[in-house]
């Protein structure tokens, strides 16, 4: 198979799925039939829209959306378990607007604090200024189904219905992602292909780009080809145009997956609609090449990507040093963080994360250890994750109790955030190493920090050692040797 891309940094496609380079038909067609299309003389509106936009101007209430960011800011600052955001809403009622909603919604969204959007809501409900709204029913339902809150989000699709708005191509957008965040994706899929074909025969609900998107991405994700070939098809004989989202999400699909060739079948569709690749697509193919060891191909790509007009992004050389590293290729590793350094790149802590995992796979700890210490020094803000990735690379290398001295240490001085994620891994290396009495010291520090394990937490850490029976009397010891700690 060719490399998908030349020497000069242009497109080359696979041999075996080469397109010739040409204007889709389809680009033509579309601009023919939106100028024939009829419009209709008159519709009925319910509500109306006061969903800011993606690139929206000054905002006419508040002045710049940067100064709504900032009340946006204090608000989620100026609210706790003690205190209710609706009462800092109340204080702050003069200047609070719908699109200071929705900027609360999303970074409510970001945490754990979903019941806070509803409570929100009502609040907006109760004020003058509010109006039945499909954006912000469509914003709650996306938040809601990522959150895994799907009966809630299909309350709100019904509460929408029911104050008079008529649903419109993105609320079904978001109930359709919102079903896809289920556990049971078999039946997350039939209900949204189910809510795709319902869309089709209704006029302002007509599937859209963000629909056939989210929908490729997610049977490709299930690896189910002939329902994303479908999917195309049934996209090249609607009105509706492809566009750079929707081949770098098949492609990041398959690419995760392992799917290479399909992605290069992807990337060769790509083209046909002589769509450049952006630094998303050489990132994604970067990637994937290099979690499947195919690096003459991730070399090349990122050798196309230099020469490109798009620029590399610190996650571009993080990949590659990672991905060597699983190779055992230090040497190579090494010489990215080079390029990066003199290409004018600043390391970010991610990155040196990937360099400590690095040296963990290629036996050299003593390095790894050294370069954790320096980065502790030099960085004003400890992450959980940097201290995660010096002890996975103890605990890779068969020494947990080292892992153990440098968490008791870290522990004790109190000047390291850590959580579940922090016990889990030591937890899952002294179980392997059958360690009980670090593992009993483990659950000890837990109680005392507050964090609780939960069945899954043992599942996960004792899922790959010993038979099924085992694990599940393990698992029971421990949950009830935790709930016991819990009630003293």
């Amino acid at each position: 198979m060719n490399q998908p891309f030349s020497s000069s940094g242009s497109v080359q496609l696979p041999s075996s799925t080469t397109t010739q380079a040409f204007v889709h038909p389809k680009l033509t067609h579309n601009l023919c039939l939106n100028l024939q299309k009829k419009r209709p003389m008159f519709c009925i509106i319910r509500c109306v829209s006061t969903r800011p936009g993606r690139n929206s101007g000054p905002m006419t209430r508040t002045g710049s959306s940067s100064e709504a960011q900032e009340l946006v800011t204090l608000l989620m600052r100026n609210f706790s378990d003690k205190k209710p955001l609706v009462s800092t809403l109340d204080k702050y009622v003069k200047f609070v607007r719908t699109e200071h909603c929705f900027l609360l919604f999303e970074e409510l969204g970001k945490t754990d604090n979903w019941l806070q959007c509803l409570e929100v809501f009502r609040w907006m409900q109760k004020q003058r200024w509010y109006i039945a709204d499909n954006g912000v029913y469509s914003k709650l339902i996306s938040v809601m189904g990522k959150k895994g809150q799907i009966r809630m989000a299909m309350w709100l699709f019904s509460e929408m219905r029911n104050s008079g708005c008529c649903p419109d191509t993105s609320v079904y957008n978001a109930v359709i992602s919102a079903h896809l965040h289920s556990r049971d994706k078999s039946k997350a899929l039939t209900k949204a292909m189910g809510y795709f074909e319902k869309m089709k025969g209704m006029e302002r609900c007509s599937p859209s780009i963000v629909t056939y998107n989210i929908l490729l991405r997610a049977f490709a994700q299930a690896k189910n080809v002939e329902q994303v070939d479908a999917l195309l098809k049934d996209l090249d004989e609607s009105i509706v145009t492809p566009d750079i989202f929707t081949f770098n999400g098949l492609m990041d699909a398959y690419g995760k997956n392992g799917m290479i060739k399909e992605m290069e079948h992807v990337l060769s569709r790509m083209k046909s609609y002589q769509l450049k690749p952006d630094i998303i697509t050489f990132n994604i193919l970067i990637d994937s090449y290099g979690k499947k060891q195919e690096f003459q191909k991730m070399e090349q790509v990122f050798k196309s990507l230099l020469q490109s007009r798009e620029k590399p992004t610190i996650p571009t050389f993080n990949s590659m040093i990672t991905n060597y590293g699983k190779a055992r290729l230090r040497e190579k590793a090494e010489l990215i963080l080079e390029k990066m350094v003199g290409l004018g790149y600043r390391p970010s802590y991610i990155t040196y994360e990937c360099l400590i995992v690095m040296y963990g796979h290629c036996d050299c700890v003593s390095k790894a250890r050294d370069l954790f210490d320096r980065v502790m020094e030099s960085e004003k803000e400890k992450k959980v994750s940097t201290l995660n990735s010096m002890l996975d690379t103890y605990c890779m290398n068969g020494l947990p109790v080292e892992a153990h001295v440098l968490f008791e240490s870290i522990h004790s001085a109190k000047s390291f955030p850590i959580d579940s994620s922090t016990y889990k891994l030591l937890y899952k290396a002294y179980t392997k190493a059958d360690m009980k009495e670090l593992g009993q010291k483990l659950l000890t520090c837990m109680d005392k920090d507050g964090i609780i394990p939960n069945k899954k937490f043992f599942l996960d850490a004792l899922g790959a050692f010993g038979s099924a029976p085992a694990n599940q009397k393990a698992v029971g010891d421990n949950k009830g040797l935790s709930k016991h700690r819990g009630r003293k």
